[in-house]
């Protein structure tokens, strides 16, 4: 598998992509540079905010749903900011990070301490028309998520414990429970960051300072393939196109030196890898 570059938006910290099937439009987000990207026919719009985003995921009614700094809004690319949803009462050092749908049209968004040190982080699930509802707490840096093919397990990834762990997901309540560790990232790999699952049951994993993706079966925890990435900070990725056997790819320049980036000029690009496999789909946000 080849990774190609698509556009060398020199993001800060491009994160949180998510692939509309109904467009056929990948979004992304630049959580530093406070942007929204809609890729599209080899073109790149953006969305310019006035605060960070963590996370975005398309609307079943059509446009977008996001966290924010502390806060969940419904957006349009051109309109921006449209609708007030909630707000999560978190310390001020701390923001969203990553986030997506569950099945059922839940938003599953975590927070993190922006010193990266803290763990004052939580995961939040979002219905539409209640008040977000706290899945986890005591958490460092709450990133990736998965579910499994037959939506009966849900995969999360605090970063700094290099650990994917597997929860039972109860669909019909988005209730989480039975804690195990299915995955673990030996140290000279990176730290795992966004994550995607395909419809085989295996995960595919960014790896954040390991310049690369990573598939992974959580049934044996065993590596499977590792597919190199031009730039040392991968941070998630997820499965798209009109088979949805694309993985796209988003990376960060934040934390790069100057010879660092002068070695990886391509680090804050958008990339795509050709796979041989299908992807779980970007769910939408009931």
């Amino acid at each position: 598998m080849q990774t190609k570059l698509l556009f060398d938006a020199k993001a800060a910290l491009g994160e949180g992509p998510a692939w509309d099937e109904k467009t056929q439009t990948l979004y992304w987000v630049d959580i530093l540079g406070k942007r929204v990207h809609a890729w599209k026919d080899g073109r790149d719009d953006f969305l310019q905010l006035d605060e960070f985003i963590g996370c975005l995921a398309p609307r079943r009614d059509g446009g977008l749903v996001a966290a924010l700094h502390t806060s969940f809004w419904t957006l349009g690319l051109v309109a921006g900011k449209e609708t007030f949803l909630a707000s999560v009462n978190e310390p001020a050092s701390n923001r969203f990070n990553d986030g997506k749908c569950d099945p059922a049209g839940r938003l599953l968004a975590g927070t993190m301490n922006m010193d990266e040190k803290t763990a004052s982080g939580a995961l939040y699930s979002l219905t539409a028309g209640q008040s977000p509802r706290k899945l986890l707490d005591g958490v460092r840096i709450s990133n990736g998520l998965a579910w499994s093919p037959d939506y009966k397990i849900f995969y999360y990834i605090d970063t700094p414990t290099r650990q994917v762990r597997a929860f039972d997901y109860d669909l019909e309540t988005g209730n989480i429970s039975n804690p195990r560790v299915v995955v673990e990232i030996p140290s000279g790999m990176g730290f795992p960051d966004g994550m995607t699952s395909d419809l085989n049951g295996r995960l595919w994993i960014a790896l954040w300072g390991g310049s690369r993706v990573s598939k992974w079966n959580p049934l044996t925890g065993r590596l499977e393939a590792e597919i190199a990435v031009p730039a040392p900070h991968v941070t998630s990725c997820v499965f798209g196109g009109p088979r949805r056997d694309i993985l796209y790819v988003t990376t960060a320049r934040v934390g790069l030196d100057e010879s660092a980036l002068a070695a990886n000029p391509l680090s804050g690009g958008l990339f795509q890898i050709q796979t041989q496999t299908t992807g779980m789909p970007t769910f939408e946000f009931q």
